[in-house]
């Protein structure tokens, strides 16, 4: 097993007004869930850290295999001030994220969600702290990257979509632009996702991440060097848009109706937060949640006036067919 330092102080310091972003506690929340497999891969990643103030806080959501033989060897060998282990909520993986998200003894400068199955490059916490120190630590801010993908040995197959549009709420409205694994964000941001509470039918924990920030007008970074080695195996439980079948298989799911069902969640746990959004965004979402229930003429002219759009061509050609079919 992988030593780690285990020489640190764990405690919030003021890095925005001192610009002691090296000294910045991180809580690493890693959700876990039969991760067997691939979890020592991760842990090792996460103990080459170049930054090395954080505590990893793990959620088991009901593992029926080693995942809490493996999390309690590492307990042993880099110690409680480095490792606990908690039990999930076992409502699936989104729920679990905020549930770990929103636990009050879970405190540190930044947050940044972890996955079970991947690799971090070692300079991941280090950029994304960086970043973060950089600016005003009352306005909410989240970094996130592409990641480049693997395969389950390891392998290079690839990276993620590179999106080049703003990061606006408009687009968050009907589009997340990065996974949750690359994501690292500010108290400010942490304070908005436990004022919602993790109770919301948010569909998944980063899409909510990202609209929350940006319907603040908080601070995003949308980097396009990948931090995260992604794993693609049968397990995922998302998974990257890439390539032609995963295409392929989103349009089904759109005509099917799950994409309008996933935006019917994200409009019921909007409503916990929105009050938190500047006026113009309010409006935004006022216009948006209108012309979803209009007829036909009023749909198609009720979400071309709220400004809503995704990343790329053919994502907001797919959007124009979900308007016309009443499946956003």
């Amino acid at each position: 097993m992988n030593g780690i330092s285990k020489s640190l102080d764990f405690n919030r310091v003021s890095t925005d007004c001192f610009g002691l972003a090296a000294t910045a506690s991180v809580a690493v929340l890693l959700c876990t869930r039969n991760g067997e497999r691939f979890l020592n891969e991760q842990m090792a990643s996460i103990s080459r850290q170049t930054h090395q103030n954080f505590k990893v806080f793990v959620s088991d959501d009901g593992s029926n295999d080693s995942t809490r033989a493996i999390i309690a060897a590492h307990i042993e060998c880099w110690g409680r001030e480095r490792i606990e282990l908690a039990e999930g909520p076992l409502k699936g993986f989104a729920r679990n994220f905020l549930a770990v998200s929103c636990r009050a003894d879970v405190e540190a400068d930044y947050y940044a969600w972890c996955d079970q199955d991947d690799v971090w490059n070692e300079d991941k916490l280090k950029i994304a702290v960086d970043w973060l120190a950089n600016g005003d630590a009352s306005v909410p801010a989240l970094y996130c990257s592409r990641t480049e993908l693997i395969d389950e040995c390891g392998a290079s197959i690839g990276f993620s979509p590179s999106f080049s549009k703003p990061a606006t709420f408009q687009n968050a409205l009907v589009q997340n632009i990065a996974g949750g694994n690359t994501m690292v964000f500010n108290q400010a941001l942490m304070n908005l996702i436990r004022e919602a509470g993790d109770a919301v039918p948010a569909v998944s924990h980063d899409w909510w991440a990202y609209m929350i920030v940006s319907g603040c007008n908080g601070r995003i970074h949308y980097d396009l060097k990948p931090t995260v080695l992604y794993r693609q195996h049968s397990l995922n439980c998302i998974g990257t848009n890439r390539g032609f079948l995963n295409h392929s298989k989103r349009v089904r799911e759109l005509l099917r109706g799950r994409f309008r069902s996933w935006i019917d969640n994200n409009m019921i746990s909007l409503q916990m937060i929105s009050h938190q959004f500047t006026a113009e965004n309010r409006k935004t979402l006022e216009r948006f949640s209108e012309a979803r229930n209009n007829g036909f003429f009023g749909r198609v002219l009720g979400l071309k006036h709220s400004g809503v759009y995704r990343q790329t061509l053919m994502g907001n050609i797919g959007l124009i067919v979900a308007v016309i079919a009443r499946r956003v």
